[in-house]
């Protein structure tokens, strides 16, 4: 009988080296990989930032009566143009309003107009795009010619034209924002639906019989929701942007209901006086706008599937 040391005899087999994961059993292998929504949400830090700062101005607004008992329209000429006091946390302005009222109630009529508007532009152009794009032919050749022609336009031209014929109110600003973000919403929808219109499962709907609002509504609308967040999200921002600036040229809510953008243009008149009724509504703009921005950029950063391959 040969020997295993002998040359030519067979050698057993040797093991492969342990890992260190597998040496030190399940638990080490568990702590090799990082846990997935841990790490999703640690890069996303702007949504951490600009979700809270969101929440709390939509609660601000929402309580903006008891937060503030002063009425936003109570003229007081003894007090016109004060500083910060204790009855007036941001002071009053140059008709002696509550500045620190009309500010929360103005932050009310923004972002009612702002969102409404969004969810408004959000819903049509939802149904706009999945309609092009699983249709095709002439249904997506007229609906997107369409949008290209509104997109020719810059927003704030046609806002104006168009409140100008409407006449100023609330519903009319609304409909008009809206109006000028379908285009934006029809686009994003309508690129994620081809993007995922052939592929397996949509298919296998198709074959099952499913009908086309059927396919549409079960296999690929959940499938792009993402996408249609992070586009709400940016277009809330700018949407509050473009209703400060149609109510600073006098197309917003008419007076005396506060607004961001009409404050800024009743103050600026005013500067002699004080540069508080000035100074607050612009920086509740730009601070609104900003946290509505860095919340699209982490929803895209976190919603985005080849970001999460990565991680």
């Amino acid at each position: 009988m040969a020997d295993a040391t002998t040359p030519g005899a067979a050698q057993p087999p040797t093991a492969a080296p342990l890992t260190r994961a597998a040496a030190n059993g399940p638990l080490a292998a568990r702590e090799l990989v990082p846990t997935r929504p841990r790490r999703l949400w640690t890069r996303s830090r702007q949504v951490l930032l600009a979700g809270p700062i969101v929440g709390l101005l939509v609660v601000a607004a929402a309580l903006a009566p008891f937060l503030s008992r002063a009425d936003p329209n109570a003229l007081n000429p003894r007090a016109k143009a004060q500083p910060p006091t204790f009855a007036h946390l941001l002071g009053t302005d140059e008709f002696g309003r509550d500045l620190l009222s009309r500010l929360l109630h103005g932050a009310r009529i923004t972002l009612i107009v702002g969102l409404s508007s969004v969810a408004v532009a959000a819903a049509a152009g939802t149904l706009l795009g999945s309609a092009a794009a699983y249709a095709r032919g002439p249904v997506e050749t007229g609906i997107m010619r369409v949008m290209d022609g509104l997109l020719c336009f810059p927003p704030i031209l046609l806002g104006i034209f168009v409140v100008t014929f409407l006449g100023p109110s609330l519903r009319n600003l609304i409909l008009v924002i809206a109006v000028l973000y379908v285009p934006r919403f029809t686009r994003v929808v309508h690129a994620s639906t081809l993007a995922i219109r052939e592929l397996e499962y949509v298919e296998s709907a198709r074959a099952l019989g499913a009908s086309a609002v059927r396919v549409v509504a079960g296999a690929i609308l959940p499938n792009i929701i993402a996408p249609i967040l992070v586009q709400a999200s940016l277009a809330a921002g700018h949407a509050i942007l473009l209703e400060s600036g149609l109510s600073f040229l006098g197309l917003g809510p008419p007076p005396p209901t506060p607004s961001w953008g009409r404050m800024v243009e009743q103050s600026g008149r005013f500067m002699q006086l004080s540069v508080l009724p000035l100074l607050w509504p612009s920086a509740a703009i730009s601070f609104t706008v900003l946290a509505f921005n860095l919340l699209g950029d982490g929803l895209r950063d976190l919603l985005d599937p080849r970001l999460r391959r990565g991680t």
